[in-house]
């Protein structure tokens, strides 16, 4: 087994990492909503960001792994940092660098690691964004871009730009956020034949609880329906406040079939929540729903218009019948 070298600034890349005072925090939904999609997006069953501490690799955000840190003389994640671009092992039980590695010849026996370098603001390689197999494969160049796009999404996370793409009152993705996410699983989808659903939500007699509660509960109200996406639908999908009282769901790889499944979650635990002793409004929506077409919706903003156009529509139809 070859451990990682060190390199070469060393002393100044622990600095910058323990300046971001990020090691030994909770999980964050900023960052584990990319190693999701990037478990769903690769077919792989970890999905990991991993920062490089003296001693150990420690886990900020994980998928499909237990452990939150391993030594660092046996990670594959000391060697990806060492250059500036992805590092991959197609077969690790084949690779002189890892035959032996307790991390092969055990749990969680990796045949295939693929690995985006995380760089700093101020370049020093902090941890990668990587992706693990127990059988061996290979990536082709539009896997490697697509890596690199969704590892400089971490990389911005890193460089404090959270409040460019997340939304403060309820942790979701932002609109800026929502579209560099979902463009990235609309073009794969795009290249894999494999169907994409938009739901777009806009809460129904929202401007009444501010008016008559105050913006406290209705900021309350919001957050309330965000907390019901996120139990509702699955940890993969894209789900985002779009701004005001908008939200939307990406739904990658999900038949129009799957697609009712978590809608009728979210019908049913709204109903149960209106339904609970001491509430003093109910929470309803109205919503639009478009299956991608990529003959026709060329970008997420085709999508994203297509969705609120249907979402407005049934808006004004329930306001004709309750006349």
């Amino acid at each position: 087994m070859q451990e990682p070298p060190k390199p070469r600034h060393e002393e100044a890349r622990l600095e910058t990492l323990r300046g971001l005072r990020v090691l030994d925090t909770a999980p964050e939904e900023r960052f584990d909503r990319f190693t999701r999609l990037a478990r769903r997006l690769f077919g792989v069953p970890i999905a990991l960001v991993s920062l490089i501490d003296a001693d150990r690799q420690w886990f900020k955000s994980k998928q499909g792994l237990e452990a939150s840190e391993t030594p660092r003389e046996i990670s594959f994640c000391g060697h990806a940092i060492l250059g500036s671009e992805i590092f991959v092992v197609p077969d690790a039980s084949r690779d002189e660098r890892f035959v032996d590695n307790p991390l092969v010849t055990g749990e969680p026996e990796i045949r295939f690691y693929a690995g985006y370098p995380l760089a700093a603001c101020d370049g020093n390689r902090i941890g990668t964004l990587c992706l693990i197999d127990r059988q061996p494969r290979q990536l082709e160049e539009e896997d490697l871009a697509l890596l690199r796009d969704l590892g400089r999404m971490v990389e911005d996370e890193f460089v404090a730009l959270e409040l460019a793409t997340v939304d403060e009152l309820t942790g979701l993705s932002n609109r800026r956020g929502f579209r560099a996410v979902a463009q990235k699983a609309l073009d794969l989808c795009t290249r894999t034949g494999k169907p994409a659903t938009l739901l777009f939500f806009d809460l129904d007699r929202f401007k009444p609880i501010n008016d008559r509660f105050g913006h406290e509960e209705g900021d309350r109200a919001l957050k309330e329906i965000a907390d019901l996406l996120l139990a509702s639908f699955r940890d993969s999908d894209v789900i985002a406040r779009l701004g005001g009282d908008e939200f939307c769901v990406l739904l990658s790889g999900a038949s129009e079939k799957s697609v009712e499944r978590p809608v009728r979650r979210l019908e049913a635990a709204i109903a149960a929540r209106n339904a609970a002793p001491g509430q003093r409004y109910a929470l309803a929506y109205s919503v639009g729903t478009v299956f991608f077409d990529p003959a026709r919706h060329t970008s997420i903003e085709d999508l994203l218009r297509d969705a609120d156009t249907r979402m407005y529509e049934q808006k004004q139809g329930r306001a004709r019948g309750e006349r």
